[in-house]
């Protein structure tokens, strides 16, 4: 099925992808997550810890630049 789908044009894959996504939202039960409700998502916000690795990344990168 893939190389047909490969030989589509643009246009053509650009169908089948609103129809494939149209089946997937007429589907039941394919997400894990319930409408109207609140979800905590972890973020680097507030991570110092990270964001100071990120800087010593960073300025070893530069000294390895140089």
């Amino acid at each position: 099925m893939l190389p047909a789908v490969r030989r589509l044009s643009a246009s053509e894959k650009l169908k089948l992808i609103r129809i494939l996504a149209e089946d997937l939202e007429a589907a039941e039960d394919i997400s894990p997550l319930e409408s109207f409700k609140t979800y905590d998502l972890p973020t680097s916000y507030d991570c110092y810890v990270a964001g100071a690795e990120l800087m010593e990344a960073l300025e070893q990168s530069d000294t390895h630049q140089q």
